[in-house]
């Protein structure tokens, strides 16, 4: 297995259909409650374990996808009420870097995902099938994505790096 892809790569439907989208959706509803639960009981010193030599730290993770998923809901809400927006992008590597992500408690990353999650959920559940056609130009892919790419690479995310922590906590 490669740590660094412990669940592969994203994988996009060829369809997008309703159901496609209900699942993801679903999956994104729940991450928050799986994150945390994860996380539960955990030992202060268990933040600073790593799932890979030089990989981030659980503390490093639960702060990146708090950063990280609060930056595609604003996406998300771009491309639903521009034409086709450039997005701004960010160093993943320099936030992981900060102060607050390399030391401060996760609790407020998991209410934020929490309740980020909530609002992102309660808007996905009110778009039609052509709004998640909707697209947006990303600057670092130099590529323009359609939600419907959005929502499956932002469930992808979640996931794949709630493995990330679960490997870390496997080897404290």
């Amino acid at each position: 297995m490669d740590v660094r892809f412990p669940i592969g790569k994203p994988v996009i439907p060829e369809e997008m259909t309703k159901e496609a989208i209900d699942s993801f959706v679903k999956e994104l509803e729940m991450f928050p409650a799986k994150l945390n639960e994860a996380l539960e009981n955990l030992p202060e010193k268990s933040l600073e374990a790593t799932y890979r030599e030089g990989g981030w730290t659980v503390r490093q993770l639960v702060h990146h996808l708090a950063d990280a998923h609060m930056n595609g809901f604003v996406r998300f809400k771009w491309a639903l009420t521009e034409e086709s927006p450039a997005v701004k992008t960010f160093d993943i590597n320099k936030w992981a870097d900060t102060y607050e992500a390399q030391g401060s408690p996760i609790e407020g990353s998991l209410m934020l995902l929490s309740g980020l999650h909530a609002k992102w959920v309660y808007l996905l559940r009110s778009l039609t099938l052509e709004d998640f056609e909707k697209t947006f130009y990303h600057p670092d892919r130099d590529k323009t994505m359609t939600l419907f790419t959005w929502l499956c690479n932002y469930t992808w995310h979640g996931n794949h790096h709630l493995q990330h922590i679960k490997i870390a906590l496997q080897n404290t």
